[in-house]
C-alpha cells in the first residue's frame, strides 16, 4: 500500500473544511502564509490536486482561513461578553478578547486585515468580508446596548451615530493591537497597561458628559 500522502485516496467527509483547518495549523506553525496549496494537501493527508477542487488558486484559501480567523475572532469575544451585563463591562471584556486574540495568532491576524487579501481589482473576497461583519456585530451590538440603556452618548435611533461610533471604536482597539504586534510598545509601559488605557479613552469618549 502506498503511504505517500499526495498519492492516498481521500476518506474524510468535508474536504474543504479539512483543508482550512490544515491551512490554519500551517499559519500558526510557521507565523507565515508563505506554504503552497500541495504543503496544505499533505498536512491534511490528501491527494496535491485535492486543494483545487475547492481552491483554484492560492489566493483562494487564503481567504477562508482569513474568514475561519474572524469566526475564531467573533466567538471569543461572543464568549468573554456572553454573561457581562452592563455595556462598558462588555466593552472592556470585548477589547480585551480581542487583542489577546491576535497576540496569541499574530500570523493569522495580520493575514486577515493585512494587504495579502487587497486587490487593486476590487474588495476583498466576500466570505472574508463577511466573517469580518459578524465579529464587528459584537462589537456594534455592545455600544446598542450601551446607546439603549443611557450608559453610552449615541443615541440608539441614531444610526449613523451608531455607526460611526463602532468604526472609531473598532479602529482604536485594531490600532493599539497593531503597534503591541510591530513593537511600538513604550518600554516602560506593559501590554496590560495599553490595555487599560485604550479601555479609559474609550469610555470617556462614549459616556455622555
Amino acid at each position: 500500500m502506498d503511504s505517500n500522502p499526495d498519492t492516498r485516496p481521500y476518506h474524510h467527509g468535508n474536504l474543504r473544511r479539512v483543508l482550512i483547518d490544515a491551512a490554519l495549523a500551517l499559519v500558526t506553525e510557521k507565523q507565515d502564509w508563505a506554504f503552497s496549496l500541495r504543503e496544505v494537501a499533505r498536512r491534511a493527508g490528501v491527494s496535491h490536486n485535492a486543494p483545487y477542487n475547492h481552491f483554484p488558486q492560492k489566493q483562494d484559501m487564503l481567504a477562508a482561513v482569513a474568514a475561519a480567523g474572524f469566526e475564531r475572532l467573533r466567538d471569543r469575544m461572543r464568549a468573554a461578553t456572553a454573561h457581562v451585563e452592563p455595556a462598558t463591562d462588555a466593552l472592556l471584556a470585548c477589547g480585551r478578547a480581542y487583542i489577546a486574540f491576535a497576540l496569541e495568532n499574530p500570523a493569522l491576524y495580520r493575514l486577515m486585515f493585512g494587504p495579502a487579501l487587497a486587490s487593486a481589482m476590487g474588495p476583498r473576497p466576500t466570505s472574508a468580508r463577511t466573517a469580518g461583519a459578524e465579529a464587528k456585530a459584537v462589537l456594534a451590538d455592545i455600544i446598542l446596548r450601551g446607546g439603549r440603556a443611557g450608559t453610552f452618548a449615541v443615541s440608539a435611533s441614531d444610526q449613523q451615530g451608531q455607526r460611526m461610533a463602532v468604526f472609531f471604536s473598532w479602529s482604536a482597539i485594531h490600532g493599539v493591537t497593531m503597534l503591541l504586534l510591530d513593537g511600538f510598545m513604550e518600554s516602560n509601559f506593559t501590554a496590560d497597561d495599553l490595555v487599560k488605557g485604550l479601555e479609559r479613552t474609550l469610555l470617556k469618549g462614549l459616556t455622555p458628559r
